[in-house]
């Protein structure tokens, strides 16, 4: 099994583990750092996806909330694009679900945790009426490449700061934990 690992900047990176499946002899890791944005993060996925479609691609990452606390982990199968959903009104398409090839694959169903992940071009920081659980720049971008090529997607965020309560600080002083917090979660997880 190939799975292509996402994240977007150097401090959110760490290298998972996941253990061997039944039937498999090993699961090979990649990984592609996307840069921070929608528009980075599809071109850089699309052009990684022309060497080779991966079986699975999991985006890891920081995200804020409203919803929840620091140090939540949210699994997302599902995406808002924040920027679009703006313009409803002339009929774009604003969300992704990636619950059903996820499951047509079999993957990561016992992965508990089931978010919505709001995706846009700015770093929130002050309170807005969002929807979603967390909030990041890039999930929605991959999830919509992933479902174009036929690829399962899922994006697996650690909660560093509330939107409105001085986010950016709060970002960069919790990038440790955030590292630290996700390797744990992955360690010996089989997908």
């Amino acid at each position: 099994m190939r799975i292509l690992v996402t994240y977007a900047v150097q401090g959110e990176f760490t290298e998972l583990k996941f253990p061997g499946m039944i039937g498999e002899d090993e699961v090979q890791v990649g990984y592609l750092r996307t840069g921070i944005g929608k528009v980075k993060s599809a071109f850089y996925l699309s052009e990684a996806l022309k060497y080779g479609l991966p079986d699975l691609v999991v985006n890891i990452g920081t995200a804020g909330t409203i919803h929840r606390k620091v140090g939540d982990i949210v699994v997302c199968r599902r995406f808002v694009d924040r920027d679009m959903q703006k313009v409803v009104g002339l009929g774009m398409e604003y969300e992704v679900d990636s619950s059903d090839l996820l499951k047509q694959k079999g993957y990561c169903l016992h992965w508990a945790e089931d978010g919505v992940c709001n995706t846009g071009d700015s770093f929130l920081t002050e309170l807005a009426d969002v929807a979603g659980d967390v909030v990041d720049m890039e999930a929605y971008a991959q999830a919509w490449v992933c479902r174009a090529k036929g690829v399962p997607f899922i994006a697996v965020k650690y909660v560093t700061d509330i939107i409105g309560q001085n986010s950016v600080k709060q970002w960069e002083e919790k990038l440790t934990e955030a590292r630290e917090a996700l390797s744990r979660f992955f360690d010996g997880r089989t997908v």
